[in-house]
């Protein structure tokens, strides 16, 4: 079984075991992914990597932009690659509860380049970052929650006070 070549520039990788070949079916990383296990800048409040040996289903964590109300937090998320990455976007969900308008009760994320504007040239490393904007700044014009897109248009202190609060109780 061949796997694609995933995009990782820019994120740190961490996983638990090292890429090695094995007698008896073992699965090995292939060889134009290993040098993406060794980056020389990755951005400080991310990080992804595969759970286990299956490369298409990784796990990341973002910590909450300090100058967001989710400050402090660290946020979990799945991301699950389809067997046509990386000319379809990954589906990327929070699996943290979070206070957005751009993200649901099922950690749905309303981001345009999940969606439509996806291009095979974005890194894993651009999605997170794009999150973490999307965390900083809300697009309350295109929400996937229309209720909590209210209340950050008309009532700003009470959106980010009760941002605060999930992120108290759901990510701390």
């Amino acid at each position: 079984m061949s796997y694609p070549r995933l995009p990782l520039r820019g994120v740190l990788v961490r996983c638990s075991h090292h890429p090695t070949t094995l007698r008896g079916g073992c699965r090995r990383y292939p060889r134009n992914m290993d040098t993406d296990y060794c980056l020389s800048d990755p951005p400080s409040s991310c990080s992804a990597g595969p759970l286990g040996e299956d490369l298409f289903h990784w796990q990341a964590t973002i910590m909450g932009p300090s100058d967001s109300p989710y400050s402090g937090g660290v946020f979990f998320l799945n991301i699950h690659f389809p067997t046509d990455y990386p000319f379809k976007p990954p589906k990327v969900n929070f699996t943290t509860r979070i206070y957005h308008p751009n993200i649901n009760s099922n950690g749905s994320i309303c981001l345009d380049i999940l969606r439509d504007q996806w291009s095979p040239a974005l890194t894993i490393s651009k999605v997170l970052l794009s999150i973490c904007s999307m965390l900083t700044d809300p697009n309350p014009d295109d929400p996937l929650v229309p209720e909590i897109a209210h209340v950050y248009k008309t009532d700003r202190p009470r959106y980010e006070s009760t941002a605060r609060e999930w992120t108290r109780k759901y990510a701390i």
